[in-house]
């Protein structure tokens, strides 16, 4: 190939001149910075029709956006104005480039990127529903994500993050899981929140009861968790999860500080310690719902980064879930997770456009 997109030339213009560094401005997050919020986990590349409402053999053709919820909230919280970092694994190929280069791109730090020559980045070819939910199909046997070593973590940049967020595939398997819990070791011992969305993809595990008990493995260790309707059905087999006696009883734990439970287009309820309440979706057309919980995540994370009081504050709380709520809105208006995240003016100015309406 006439472009070697593996050679160290192209390693360094991707990750940086000086890629051991991560206070370089040119990848965001510097060693000042005491709102950072460091990613972990998978990115890859969706596959997403070009076309609503077809199953994948139906679809005439597929348009590629990057992908992987950590990465989506890492682009989100920097898209909204704040500082973020990533850490993962991609394919020494270059779709793994072309993934690192969109880090870049988006201001997040991506000196905890690295690249595996034996495993591919991983790929997921997505069907958008009538209704826009979504349906998938992944490739990754394994993929390089699932293949991230312990001894690989930047843990400088785990050091600097107020917040460490992740998720639940990164459970999946080794050395992946065993990566993940030393990273949330590192992160606990250096005084950061733990932000914990368990994204439940069913397909990816190896049972159902594997899921359950992977994802409820580290549960008690999050001082934050996003989880949505389907998944407190899931982990709780089969209770109601607008019941808010099952949450409190079956997924609230001594030491959570926040717990929002997503209900879609209806918005979020929200439960701390001292209170617990619910705040209205904003209304949009859906096109794509890919990625939405993700900005939602990159919304809560972002206010939380830059003023830990609203654990303690139900009102700057509730603003910040209005906000998040209307992250996630704005993101299904378009297709794809990362190129559908909102700026903050974009998510201000659709803030004010419902304020106008009442």
């Amino acid at each position: 190939m006439a472009n070697n997109l593996t050679s160290a030339l192209d390693k360094k213009l991707v990750l940086g001149e000086d890629s051991k560094d991560p206070s370089s401005d040119a990848k965001g997050g510097s060693k000042d910075d005491k709102s950072l919020v460091v990613c972990f986990g998978e990115m890859l590349i969706d596959f997403v029709p070009t076309v609503g409402g077809v199953s994948l053999a139906e679809a005439p053709a597929f348009k590629k956006a990057p992908g992987g919820a950590p990465a989506n909230v890492a682009v989100g919280v920097s898209r909204l104005g704040g500082s973020s970092g990533f850490i993962g694994k991609v394919g020494d190929d270059e779709f793994g480039y072309m993934l690192a280069d969109i880090l870049k791109q988006n201001n997040v730090n991506n000196s905890g990127l690295r690249f595996d020559p034996s495993a591919r980045t991983a790929l997921a070819f997505v069907t958008l529903r009538a209704d826009g939910e979504r349906e998938f199909l992944f490739f990754r046997n394994p993929s390089a994500d699932m293949l991230l070593r312990e001894s690989e973590l930047d843990i400088n940049l785990i050091q600097q993050a107020r917040i460490f967020h992740y998720g639940s595939i990164s459970l999946i398997d080794e050395p992946c899981r065993s990566t993940h819990l030393a990273a949330m070791r590192i992160a606990k011992k250096s005084g950061c929140i733990l932000s914990y969305d368990p994204n439940l993809r069913l397909p990816l595990w190896p049972s159902e009861e594997a899921a359950r008990k992977g994802i409820m493995s580290i549960w008690d260790q999050a001082d934050i968790i996003k989880i949505s309707e389907d998944e407190i059905t899931f982990l709780t087999g089969g209770d109601d999860p607008y019941d808010d006696n099952v949450v409190l009883t079956k997924l609230f734990h001594p030491n959570l500080k926040l717990l929002v439970v997503t209900e879609g287009s209806e918005g979020c309820r929200y439960y701390t310690q001292k209170f617990r309440g619910r705040v209205a979706g904003v209304k949009v057309k859906p096109v794509d719902t890919t990625g939405a919980g993700d900005a939602f995540v990159s919304g809560v994370l972002n206010s939380i980064a830059s003023d830990l009081s609203l654990f303690q504050n139900e009102q700057g709380l509730r603003e910040a879930l209005l906000f998040a709520n209307a992250c996630g809105a704005l993101t299904v208006t378009e297709r794809g997770a990362i190129p559908a995240m909102p700026t903050r003016e974009a998510v201000l100015r659709c803030l004010a456009q419902v304020a106008d309406k009442k």
